[in-house]
């Protein structure tokens, strides 16, 4: 898809992100960014070098727990207090401000958290804790970034008078528009300092549960939820059962633990409440037991060599069902380069996102496009579990053709939004069909589809490759659509054009087709010139209808042009003249 903006990678894949890079969420494979938003002297982007999307660092399974009214009432119990103790000292680290590891006290407050708790409990509480708060700083950081630019671009439009250009700016329509404008810029100038004082005090705010579930708290007619309904799902959000895995502990997990061989679940419980326990050393067992079908050899791997699993026990109010989480970190493994792939001679296939729809298309090593283009509908409306599910279906399909032609990955865009988002108002039209336009942007799962389909692609052993989205539509159009067309049966749209674009970038070619080459003889063509597709003409009489001896031909895909370049050597025959006539014959 076409994206004319700089493209700004989010936290994930931010190479200078140290909290991405310690992860092992990311690896710059194939060279260091060296573009950004830079242009050269003739207008054109300097372009960001393609890049191997690292595979997930971690795998997650998740069962259901057919609990007992009194297996519910006992995790209640523990959630809550375990949640009152996670929210004192998320106070607490959020009071001390952004300072080092050493400055954060965690030793100190862990220790106190064990009186009330146990250690192991404390220190998923702790280490909880650091995370949140890293957390919403760098939601903060990206606030003030979103900020900067909208203040700065509506800065600079009403510095151009009205209906005219200043420096290449183009001013406001009107008067009127002006004056909102400028009133915009007021309320986001005091937004910006708000933020930028948090971020210099170090303590920015955090809800626990969600500022979505507690504004609604206010409007549940809108919502159509009832007070009591609204108490359940906020305090289902505020337990705390999260459990941090423990190499050689039993089954990896010494506070929640899984038996391999009965599927039994049992659970530490807190110093306060250990008259609960029904089984020793202070622990309940629950009734139900859990067998983890997606995933359970991983599982079984894990817990049988007492390797570290963490356990996540799960409320849904709006289901009614409890849910254990197993989580566990994955052996990095480093993707070959797109250097590595275009010099194994790999095939990759390119795909274009789009708001309703996926255009993709084979490419070989050498860059020309093998079969046909095509699409496939992504629905995203209703709910957030259908607009998943919808998604997770289509990669699904994108994943089984690319297996089915050979392909050693996928090529994607490169796509973040950020900076659209944030200047939208003043870059994407005015009106009902700007509002319209910038709604269609927001709504492109550019981050969930870049998330699902690293770690799907990952199992079915394929490689994600992203490259810059710059040009692509654009070029792809204008230099690949007249030939996918002659050798397409369907309509070759302009995103069917950007997915070849996507994957001839992600080998290595260049988006434009070389211009024409010095017409050869018959016996040195050889084989397609490197660099250079063109489509294949067909065998003689395969045209609809089929041409008869003696009509006149009137083009089509079974001429042969003087100007196509076969991919196989055409046959020609060595001719002499016959004796006393003024014929030729074959020999």
């Amino acid at each position: 898809m076409r994206a004319n903006q700089a493209c700004l990678t989010d936290v994930a894949y931010v190479a200078e992100a140290p909290s991405a890079q310690a992860a092992g969420l990311v690896w710059r494979v194939g060279g260091a960014m060296s573009g950004g938003g830079r242009t050269r002297g003739n207008g054109l982007r300097v372009l960001d070098r393609p890049f191997t999307v690292a595979a997930p660092s971690g795998a997650r399974s998740r069962d259901r727990l057919f609990l007992s009214s009194t297996d519910e009432e006992v995790l209640r119990l523990v959630g809550r207090h375990l949640g009152q103790l996670a929210r004192a000292d998320l106070a607490a680290r959020i009071r001390l401000g952004n300072v080092k590891a050493a400055g954060a006290r965690r030793t100190e407050r862990k220790r106190a958290l064990t009186r009330h708790s146990s250690s192991r409990w404390a220190g998923a509480i702790t280490r909880s804790s650091e995370d949140q708060y890293q957390l919403a700083l760098r939601c903060l950081y990206d606030q003030q970034a979103g900020l900067r630019r909208s203040v700065r671009k509506i800065t600079a439009r009403l510095a151009a008078p009205c209906g005219q250009r200043l420096n290449g700016v183009r001013g406001y329509a009107d008067e009127a528009e002006r004056q909102s404008k400028q009133r915009r810029l007021q309320i986001l100038g005091a937004r910006l300092v708000e933020v930028e004082a948090r971020i210099s005090s170090g303590r920015p705010t955090v809800v626990v549960g969600g500022r979505q579930l507690l504004k609604q708290r206010h409007r549940l007619a809108d919502v159509d939820l009832t007070v009591e309904e609204w108490q359940e799902r906020w305090d289902a959000a505020r337990l705390f059962l999260t459990a941090d895995g423990e190499s050689g502990a039993p089954h990896g997990n010494y506070t929640v633990t899984a038996d391999p061989d009965c599927g039994a679940v049992a659970i530490a419980l807190p110093e306060p409440l250990r008259h609960l326990a029904n089984a020793p050393c202070g622990r309940y067992r629950l009734s139900c037991t859990v067998t983890f079908h997606h995933r359970r050899e991983e599982w079984l791997d894990r817990i049988t060599a007492n390797k570290a699993v963490r356990y996540d026990i799960v409320h849904d109010p709006h289901r009614d069902r409890w849910y254990l989480d197993a989580s566990w970190s994955a052996t990095p493994v480093r993707p070959p380069a797109p250097e590595d792939l275009a010099r194994a001679g790999a095939r990759l296939l390119g795909v274009d996102i789009n708001a309703d729809h996926l255009a993709a298309c084979v490419v070989d090593a050498h860059g020309n496009p093998v079969g046909q283009p095509f699409t496939l509908s992504t629905d995203l409306s209703g709910p957030a579990s259908r607009r998943d599910g919808q998604l997770r279906a289509a990669i699904t399909e994108l994943l089984t053709v690319a297996v089915e032609h050979g392909c050693s990955g996928v090529a994607i865009e490169n796509l973040d939004f950020a900076e659209a988002r944030a200047i939208g108002r003043e870059t994407m039209g005015r009106g009902r069909r700007g509002k319209r336009f910038r709604r269609t942007v927001a709504g492109m799962p550019t981050a969930k589809f870049r998330e699902r389909l690293r770690g799907i692609a990952h199992h079915r052993g394929l490689i994600v490759v992203a490259v810059d989205p710059a040009y692509t539509s654009r070029w792809g159009g204008r230099h690949w659509q007249n030939p996918l067309q002659q050798q397409a049966r369907i309509t070759v749209t302009r995103h069917h054009c950007a997915s070849l674009a996507i994957g001839r970038r992600a080998l290595g070619h260049g988006l434009r087709r070389r211009p024409d080459v010095t017409r050869r003889r018959p016996e040195d063509r050889l084989g397609r010139a490197t660099g250079q597709a063109v489509p294949r003409p067909g065998a003689p009489g395969t045209a609809d209808p089929p041409r008869m001896p003696g009509t006149p031909h009137t083009g089509g895909k079974t001429r042969v042009h003087r100007r196509d370049q076969l991919a196989l050597s055409l046959p020609f025959k060595t001719v002499r003249k016959a004796a006393g006539s003024g014929r030729f014959e074959a020999i």
